[in-house]
């Protein structure tokens, strides 16, 4: 089967190619996973993060907002101590500041899942590009997820971060034209 061009021939990484990257993810738990994951992709390979993923769900209370907004001093210090995840200060306070503007954002109506698809009116938006050159860093929809997460105090969420999010959480579906992925049904 063909994929698309990014996607190197690690097992892993085709296992999350074909079965994540690009489908459309409406429980919030996961979305607010997938956009701590995205920030601590920052500098790195998505696939060093992906190869770790398992330790951040352990290391992070398999991303209970909850517990992590109360996570003190010695459970960051752990943190910073732990080999299996990206051991940066900023990413890991990042995540415990992103915790409690999740759990703020939870308050609302309709919560984070409708707060993260309202920057594509709910809809996925499918492309389907030949080349990887014709795939964007940005866009004006990450733009203004970036800025209005910014406001909401998240952090590790620039515009570039945010595409890359709301691509692995099929917000945008944009498997390349003759990837098999990208003739799966739309949601």
């Amino acid at each position: 089967m063909r994929r698309c061009a990014w996607c190197p021939a690690d097992p892993l990484y085709v296992a999350y190619h074909d079965n994540e990257w690009g489908v459309a993810v409406r429980a919030g738990g996961r979305l607010f996973e997938m956009l701590c994951l995205e920030g601590a992709q920052a500098g790195l390979s998505w696939l060093t993060i992906l190869r770790k993923r398992e330790s951040y769900r352990a290391a992070f209370d398999h991303f209970d907002a909850a517990k992590m907004a109360r996570y003190g001093k010695l459970k960051r210090k752990s943190l910073l101590l732990n080999p299996g995840i990206v051991r940066n200060r900023l990413k890991v306070d990042a995540f415990i500041s992103n915790a409690k503007a999740y759990l703020k954002i939870c308050e609302q109506p309709g919560g984070f899942v409708n707060y993260i698809w309202q920057f594509t009116d709910g809809k996925v938006l499918r492309r389907r590009p030949l080349y990887l050159s014709d795939i964007p860093q940005s866009t004006v929809h990450s733009d203004a997820m970036s800025k209005d997460l910014k406001e909401k105090g998240f952090r590790f969420v620039g515009s570039t971060i945010c595409y890359a999010f709301m691509q692995a959480v099929g917000i945008v579906d944009e498997h390349q034209r003759y990837c098999w992925a990208g003739r799966r049904p739309p949601p």
